[in-house]
């Protein structure tokens, strides 16, 4: 039986612990180095170890779970109004235990070594993508000194590269030079995202989980990835919109008086699965993917006479519930519209 609550503040070299019991009496206040946090652990009896979901957090999680206690992970925002009066390292570790011991608070699922694997994946190729963007604009800010104004997109560098090649270019020697070489670097970018993206496809069709994913039209490889990576087990919530919400896809709230004010989406979720969720959405609103859009659908209908962004983030909303249902009941994507016309 679990009858004492640690709430440990992690940091780099010296870990605050705060031990009570559940009731919330304090057992004891200690400082730790990291080279003594898991012998000292490992010698109290199973206990329920709290900590913020923050860096190396899953990892400490992982180590303690062996040591036999119950690990919970909870949101730094979420600590924070616990805090008493001056943030200290034993303050803080005192108010994760508070913070813990609430009846309604939520907490964050311990992520596996495969998933943390997966997302430095994701986020590796996220950084490539972002460091070619910037030598991509930095190329044409160039280009635009010497009266060239080329448009945004990658898909503009044969343009530049035309321009750099044609033999009349009035462009000084020393300036055709810096944007050959910014343009070799945007190649090498290239290859490396090109390495990744095939590593994630490659990653995507080991798993029934990610096969099942790009059933749902609008979800790729990446998405799918995003989704095995960042999203805790689906039996977590208890239905589809408890899910769209955790990724910020449903209206903000400001309501008061009995009186509901709904404004935009929260934004207060996962922000990687959102955002490619809503790309997704907008590729089946495309001008190509309109035609496959069944007419009478309530897709349909809503593009017919709301703006296209707005369409967007109600799709992306209801992929998300279907993305929990898919994975709660290992089914592959099944067509509403389709089945009602069954």
């Amino acid at each position: 039986m679990k009858d004492t609550m640690i709430g440990v503040d992690l940091a780099k070299n010296v870990f605050q612990l705060h031990g009570t019991s559940l009731s919330g009496q304090v057992k004891f206040r200690k400082k730790l180095p990291r080279q003594k946090l898991l012998e000292f652990l490992s010698d109290q009896p199973p206990a329920i170890v709290v900590m913020e979901a923050c860096g190396s957090a899953h990892y400490w999680a992982r180590e303690l779970i062996k040591l036999g206690h119950k690990v919970k992970l909870i949101a730094p925002q979420y600590v924070k109004p616990f805090v008493k009066r001056q943030k200290n390292d034993a303050a803080d570790a005192e108010a994760i235990t508070i913070a813990a011991q609430r009846p309604e608070m939520r907490f964050v699922a311990p992520k596996s070594e495969q998933q943390q694997a997966r997302a430095v994946l994701f986020r590796g190729r996220e950084r490539l993508i972002h460091q070619r963007t910037e030598l991509v604009n930095a190329l044409r800010a160039v280009m635009y000194e010497y009266g060239y104004a080329v448009p945004q997109g990658f898909s503009h560098i044969k343009r530049i590269k035309a321009i750099l090649d044609e033999p009349d270019a009035d462009l000084p020697g020393l300036v055709v030079e810096e944007c050959r070489d910014l343009l070799e670097q945007i190649g090498e970018k290239s290859t490396r995202i090109n390495l990744k993206t095939e590593k994630v496809k490659q990653l995507a069709l080991k798993t029934d989980k990610a096969r099942r994913l790009q059933t749902m039209p609008g979800v790729g490889p990446i998405t799918a990835l995003a989704v095995e990576a960042f999203a805790p087990e689906m039996e977590s919530f208890k239905r589809g919109r408890d899910f769209a919400a955790w990724l910020g896809l449903v209206p903000r709230q400001n309501s008061s008086g009995g009186k509901e004010r709904l404004g935009r989406i929260s934004k207060a979720g996962q922000s990687d699965i959102r955002r490619l969720l809503i790309i997704g959405a907008m590729s089946r609103l495309s001008w190509l993917g309109r035609k496959s859009i069944p007419e009478g659908s309530w897709l349909f209908r809503m593009a017919a006479r709301k703006p296209k962004m707005l369409v967007a983030i109600a799709l992306a909303n209801k992929m998300a519930r279907g993305i929990w249902a898919m994975l709660t009941t290992n089914e592959d994507y099944r067509d509403p519209a389709l089945a009602e016309a069954v």
